[in-house]
């Protein structure tokens, strides 16, 4: 698939940025590829924002799903099946979405051995628009501290700047330079800017993914 240059691809970033509706939407359109794909949850931690939440829906388009036992029953203390180091080992493509922040990091680290003997790629998300991460000082930290509790280092940038429905072309171009920041600080690449599909950029030097609204909280699913 074209924006995932590796067989085994990490998401992460700041609790917020949006990182399960991108991971969602990397492994839909691998299915569509006709990729073997395998979409793993380790996000252990925010039990509004599961990838585990969507394992029916996302099955039925050819994602296989893992997810942290009792992903859809808001426990405190879930953990993480004995099946994701094999499903990382099998040579299938594989999209592990994280949890927020150091806190949820400390899932992957458990896996970091074999996360690493993958040789993947660690996508760092960033959303200007998230607090706490207005500034891009502040999207390095918490990049640091990712970094720090998986044991783990990211290899590129991922523009996920946003406002969820409100988001216009304008919302997506003036977050450009905040990313550009965040890449020119960590040295990394800037992989891609996200874009919610059907909204059109006037800047062609980006490299655009266009994404669908899969994750929604449940205060915001009709009833």
């Amino acid at each position: 698939m074209g924006m995932l240059e590796k067989r085994v691809n990490v998401v992460c970033g700041h609790y917020g940025v949006g990182k399960t509706n991108l991971s969602i939407n990397l492994a839909v359109d691998c299915a569509r590829d006709g990729e073997d794909v395998t979409l793993i949850d380790m996000d252990v931690v925010n039990p509004y924002f599961r990838s585990a939440d969507y394992a029916e829906e996302l099955e039925a388009m050819g994602v296989r799903v893992i997810g942290p036992n009792y992903a859809s029953t808001n426990l405190d203390t879930p953990s993480l099946p004995a099946s994701v180091p094999a499903a990382i080992e099998d040579g299938g493509r594989v999209i592990i979405d994280v949890g927020g922040d150091d806190a949820g990091a400390t899932a992957l680290g458990v896996y970091a051995r074999v996360i690493k003997a993958a040789d993947p790629e660690v996508l760092y998300v960033v959303n200007r628009y998230r607090s706490l991460t207005t500034e891009p000082e502040e999207a390095v930290s918490v990049m640091e501290e990712v970094q720090r509790a998986s044991g783990l280092r990211a290899t590129c940038i991922v523009n996920n700047s946003h406002l969820k429905g409100e988001t216009t072309a304008g919302t997506v171009e003036a977050s450009v330079p905040f990313a550009e920041e965040v890449c020119r600080i960590t040295g990394l690449p800037l992989r891609f800017t996200a874009v919610p599909r059907g909204v059109r950029l006037l800047n062609k030097r980006l490299t655009i993914y266009p994404v669908d609204a899969y994750v929604r909280a449940p205060w915001e699913q009709q009833v």
